[in-house]
């Protein structure tokens, strides 16, 4: 008994923990979504002189959800979206990765670390910034009509009718990495014989691709495929930024002032959950329900092939023009951010570094950035507690249900924002409402725990179990060879998932927007967002943060990047 007493507790706090800050607000919302106040005929009134009710089952709220014509146009609209920025991502990622699998050229590392340029900035600041380059006389269409290719008439109106390309383009500039970094490590997995071996069959190279390769790496594309596709769905400051509010997650977040009284935004929630849900398990079941067994290891007899001379032109062309066109929405927020005059002009006609003197001394910004540092500092340093125990106890111990712990543990990661943040508005009453903050630190923690479990889990992988039981066999506890051992050799990807968590959590979206209801307990990006919508220089405040916030992000990467290598995109993936 005594020896299994560590296991026990572990599932205990583990059970504790999930139930309270993840289960419980998501199945207040469920309950909410399906259940109605209904008076107690015959009953005396209640002291105060209101009416006794009672809570009735009811799929009424689903029915007037789906009668609503702007409700069925948010989910097609928020559906349409994933669809196309999964597609797009695809098309944009898929022979970036092949070729950086497969191929051996000069500048390939500068190459594939431009790729990751994108991860740096959230999408919704790249909005910010994009503005001005989409705008009906923006920099894109005063360009195309000084080379002659568009009048004066015939403007292209990216953020009025055109906003649905514009939100999906910019998401795609945004998450093509993710689905970058997963399909290369499912192609560098595939065992090159295979290949060869239907090349000596007499297929071509597109054959190969399509009926060897593609099927081999399906588990890495879906498992990048699907956290695009959520990301996608969910999406709420792109919209927002972009004035595109028929989305579903904007509807869900016009509905915070009537969280106490409309049970409709309860409705909608549950059926973003169905829908994210069910995407997230079926990848799982498809994935687990085929065979995808190899005769050896890649990295064994993998050669990396060498291309002619006009394959790599086209290789260096297709990196560059996608690094080029990505990296558009920095440069947008950048030239904003500096800009002093910046109207029916292609670039700013003068430049000034006022704006990030002003944004540095706004009553807003401080006390924004300490508290989203404070927050990201407390949700960090229970993710890096929390995703130690689990890691250690997937990789080192054996017990019954370790893989409903571990998809419950990577849960988050199809667990929306805009869901979990609603759920607690909602579940905790007047809570988040007084103060937000210990609930924004809980969230935090919670979103962003997958990726310090996977941090974790790629070092405790990657460590000897040996020494442990030497240390045990020399009498020392689990508890100190825990300290004393383990954590020392693995420090470098428990650094590496901090450091990720971290930052995602200082940079957090959609549970800053929603749960941050006044000005007192806003965090960073909830600044940024109410700068934006500051009439006169909210725009140039707000892009200047937008830089400072990007800097801060692509730091972090980086040093992630040093400590994991090749296996940081493995914290990007749903399964």
């Amino acid at each position: 008994m005594r020896r299994h007493l560590g296991t026990v507790v572990f599932l205990l706090v583990f059970a504790v923990f999930f139930g309270v800050c993840l289960l419980y607000p998501v199945g207040y919302s469920v309950r909410q979504a399906f259940t109605e106040k209904q008076a107690i005929e015959d009953a005396p009134p209640l002291p105060d002189g209101g009416q006794p009710t009672r809570l009735v089952a009811t799929t009424k709220h689903f029915l007037t959800l789906f009668r609503n014509p702007t409700t069925r146009e948010g989910l097609l609209n928020s559906l349409s979206l994933a669809v196309a920025v999964t597609v797009l991502t695809t098309l944009v990622s898929l022979p970036l990765a092949f070729w950086a699998a497969k191929y051996r050229f000069r500048g390939k590392g500068v190459l594939t670390g431009l790729i990751l340029v994108p991860l740096i900035m959230p999408p919704f600041v790249g909005a910010i910034g994009v503005r001005h380059l989409l705008a009906r006389y923006g920099t894109v269409n005063l360009l195309l009509m000084q080379a002659g290719l568009l009048r004066e008439g015939h403007l292209i109106d990216f953020l009025g009718g055109g906003r649905f390309w514009g939100v999906a383009i910019l998401q795609t500039l945004h998450l093509f990495p993710i689905m970058y970094l997963n399909v290369t490590a499912a192609l560098a997995n595939v065992d090159p014989s295979l290949e060869d071996a239907g090349r000596n069959l007499g297929a071509g190279s597109w054959r190969v691709f399509r009926t060897v390769t593609f099927p081999l790496m399906l588990p890495g594309y879906f498992a990048g495929a699907v956290i695009v596709f959520i990301w996608a769905f969910t999406d709420l400051g792109t919209p927002l930024v972009f004035g595109f509010r028929r989305v579903v997650a904007v509807q869900i977040f016009d509905q915070i002032d009537q969280v106490d009284t409309n049970p409709g935004g309860f409705a909608l929630v549950v059926v973003v959950l169905v829908l994210t849900l069910v995407l997230f398990l079926l990848a799982r079941l498809v994935m687990r329900g085929r065979q995808y067994g190899m005769l050896s290891r890649a990295g064994g007899g993998r050669q990396e092939r060498r291309p002619g001379r006009a394959h790599r032109v086209l290789i260096y062309a297709a990196f560059l023009a996608v690094f080029f066109v990505a990296v558009a929405p920095h440069v947008g927020v950048l030239l904003t951010s500096v800009s002093a005059d910046w109207f029916m002009t292609p670039w700013p006609a003068e430049f000034t570094l006022s704006h990030f003197r002003e944004a540095a001394t706004h009553e807003l910004t401080l006390p924004s950035v300490r508290r989203s540092l404070l927050l990201a500092s407390g949700s960090t340093l229970v993710d890096l507690a929390l995703g130690i125990w689990i890691a250690y106890m997937l990789t080192r111990k054996r017990f019954r249900g370790r893989g409903l712990v571990d998809g419950i543990t990577m849960l988050p990661l199809a667990l929306p924002g805009v869901v979990l943040a609603f759920g607690y508005l909602g579940a905790f009453r007047l809570g988040p409402k007084a103060n937000p903050l210990p609930f924004l630190v809980i969230a935090y923690a919670v979103r962003r725990l997958p990726y310090m479990v996977r941090a974790a889990v790629a070092g405790f992988q990657q460590t000897s179990v040996a020494l442990e039981e030497a240390s045990l066999n020399l009498g020392a506890g689990p508890v100190r060879t825990l300290r004393k051992i383990t954590v020392p050799l693995v420090s470098a990807n428990l650094i590496a998932g901090a450091v990720l968590a971290f930052s995602f959590a200082v940079l957090e979206v959609s549970d800053s927007l929603i749960l941050a209801l006044r000005e007192k307990h806003y965090p960073l990006t909830k600044t940024i967002y109410v700068l934006f919508t500051r009439l006169g220089d909210g725009t140039y405040l707000a892009s200047a943060l937008g830089v400072c916030a990007s800097v801060f992000l692509a730091a972090t990467l980086i040093t992630a990047g040093i400590f994991l290598g090749r296996r940081l995109g493995e914290l990007f993936r749903a399964s």
